[in-house]
């Protein structure tokens, strides 16, 4: 395995993925500032951004993998495979999108947004839209062009924060002199409305940036292969679909076991937390988008499973290290979100397990892959997200939303065990399952000696001292047992 190239490619991707997102995270901050979580306006927001998630994996339908997939297959033509792709996904979002400004206003009532039809005919443009993108973003991964996709991505980020700023920072400010304003600003739940209104505009504007890669268009398209395509994609899509499922449920389930007011000021309270923990989804997300194309490009080759085995060690030792450092400087990232949805810092460290879960099961997920097995992929998702479910709702009603962290934690753990243990019958890989054992020991070692030392009652600024430390020594261990060596 070239580890240079992955970390280089992890480098770019990671600016894109972990800073671009680091800058639209600050969104949550002034979200959780100008948005009282007793208003309920931000489990809105995470409530109708999880449907969004669902809505493109489904209009996605698996073609992003399967794109690396056939773009690597010998006797496969790379332009047609990609041309193809992108007309049947253009055309599924086109469809869609005019599904749902048709029956615009059952829709809306069905989920709940009666009184604003508004914003799902905005979240349904967003994700028709992002499906598209999300098959040229696709292609320059495939293409390896790290530079244009990170451009790409800032060009929708930027310009997301700055008018968010504007709209909840800026705008404010002149509710006294513009009576009007500020009627505007109710008509849209204390202004949560422009939140989707502003991601509109700023998607649209990508698009410009893609002219080379809409010019796949021209290259045609072929029956046959659309068939073979469907073939291998469609156990991905229930995959794809169930896999989203998992990290979006609490967003969608929670207005349905517990609907009114109560219901979303809750889910606005875990939603903020939440956002503390998702630096594992930005590692992952990282990770998994230079160390796929490697994979695939690679899958001919008889040490694959070096190269698998190894990505796996890596992945496990760092992300065990961003655990403990956001658990160890958790007194200074509390201020990430306002005071008012504090109440929920408990779910912090459970989140970002199942995160850790879940980059882990998706490091598993290559042996199906490879293999053309997807449909066991299906099914294992299939299962965590049972297990999730079973969690989450039988969890709510006696305790609230941690039963959503709880209920990621178990379901992604369960599709976790049940992957690696079929993958090692049907596709055996020799995981360094002693090193990974190792850190996984050191974590919850240092763990366990930080939380014992936080109830000592220690200042905050003492314990993170004392903690950097420990941190500092799980550096020092990783360069010695693995760099190094």
């Amino acid at each position: 395995m070239n580890l240079k190239s992955l970390a280089k490619d992890t480098a770019i991707y990671g600016l894109s993925s972990i800073v671009g997102r680091f800058l639209n995270y600050l969104l949550v901050p002034l979200y959780t500032t100008f948005i009282d979580a007793s208003t309920g306006g931000y489990g809105i927001v995470n409530n109708l951004y999880g449907y969004t998630a669902l809505l493109l994996a489904l209009l996605t339908f698996g073609m992003e993998t399967t794109l690396f997939r056939f773009s690597n297959k010998d006797g496969e033509d790379p332009r047609l495979v990609y041309g193809s792709i992108l007309r049947m996904v253009g055309g599924v979002a086109l469809g869609f999108l005019a599904v749902v400004l048709v029956f615009l206003q059952p829709i809306s009532s069905a989920m709940g947004y009666a009184a604003h039809p508004e914003y799902i005919a905005c979240m349904a443009a967003i994700v028709a839209m992002d499906a598209f993108q999300a098959i040229m973003f696709s292609r320059l991964r495939q293409q390896n062009r790290p530079l244009k996709f990170m451009t790409l991505k800032f060009c929708f980020i930027i310009p997301n924060v700055l008018l968010n700023l504007v709209a909840f920072w800026i705008l404010p400010k002149y509710f006294g002199t513009h009576p009007a304003l500020a009627e505007f600003y109710a008509r849209f739940d204390g202004g949560v409305g422009l939140i989707f209104f502003i991601n509109l505009f700023c998607t649209a504007m990508v698009n410009f940036g893609f002219a080379n890669e809409i010019k796949g268009l021209g290259y045609g398209f072929d029956g046959k292969l659309a068939k073979r395509l469907l073939s291998y994609s469609w156990p991905l899509l229930i995959l794809s679909l169930v896999g989203v499922f998992n990290q979006v449920a609490s967003q969608i389930l929670y207005p349905i076991v517990k609907p009114g007011e109560e219901g979303m000021i809750e889910l606005g309270i875990y939603g903020a937390c939440a956002k503390i923990a998702m630096i594992m989804a930005l590692l992952t997300q990282a990770f998994r988008y230079a160390y796929e194309p490697i994979v695939f490009n690679g899958s001919r080759d008889r040490n694959s499973p070096e190269t698998l085995s190894d990505g796996m060690k890596y992945f496990v030792i760092f992300t065990l290290l961003a655990f403990l450092a956001v658990i160890i400087y958790m007194p200074i990232l509390q201020h990430f979100i306002g005071a008012s949805y504090r109440v929920g810092l408990k779910v912090v460290p459970i989140v970002m397990l199942a995160e850790i879960f879940m980059g882990i099961y998706f490091n598993l997920s290559f042996w199906y892959k490879l293999s053309d097995r997807t449909l066991w992929g299906a099914v294992m998702s299939a299962t965590g997200a049972a297990v999730m479910v079973l969690v989450i709702v039988l969890g709510i009603p006696r305790w609230g939303y941690m039963a959503c962290a709880w209920g990621g934690f178990a379901g992604y753990g369960s599709a976790m065990v049940f992957s690696y243990f079929v993958g090692q019958k049907k596709y055996p890989i020799r995981y360094d399952m002693r090193s990974m054992g190792v850190f996984a020991a050191l974590t919850g070692v240092i763990w366990l000696a930080y939380d014992a030392l936080g109830r000592t009652g220690l200042g905050p600024w003492p314990l993170m001292g004392l903690g950097t430390l420990m941190l500092l020594a799980y550096c020092a261990f990783t360069w010695k047992a693995v760099v190094r060596r």
